[in-house]
């Protein structure tokens, strides 16, 4: 990965986490956090990764995102000063899912050795 590609996802990043606190209205006791961005190698595509607590709810969150996609793209767009400008992709985050799934595992066994 270059340097620019890596400073492009970290731009994208930052101003969309600003955007999706600031602009989107979320149901009462969920959390939304963008967690990473990967642009393509040629800067078409930016794929979003966010997570959601609950996790139950991350289907639903990832509906309304992509419901207010033409938003945000605009928002991009004007932010960032570079041609082309990816296209976002909204992806559900499934490392923090597993990480979970590993701090439960550790807490079973440390708990087993008690």
């Amino acid at each position: 990965m270059t340097k620019r590609i890596q400073q492009v996802d970290l731009l994208i990043k930052e101003e969309l986490s600003k955007m999706i606190v600031r602009e989107i209205e979320f149901p009462p006791g969920v959390l939304v956090t963008v967690t990473r961005v990967e642009t393509t190698p040629n800067l078409i595509e930016a794929r979003v990764f966010v997570s959601v607590l609950p996790e139950s709810k991350t289907k639903d969150i990832l509906q309304l995102l992509k419901g207010r996609i033409y938003d945000l793209q605009q928002g991009i767009n004007k932010k960032l000063i570079m041609r082309p400008i990816p296209k976002i992709i909204f992806i559900g985050e499934g490392k923090t899912r597993e990480a979970a799934r590993i701090e439960e595992i550790l807490e079973q066994l440390k708990n087993e050795k008690k």
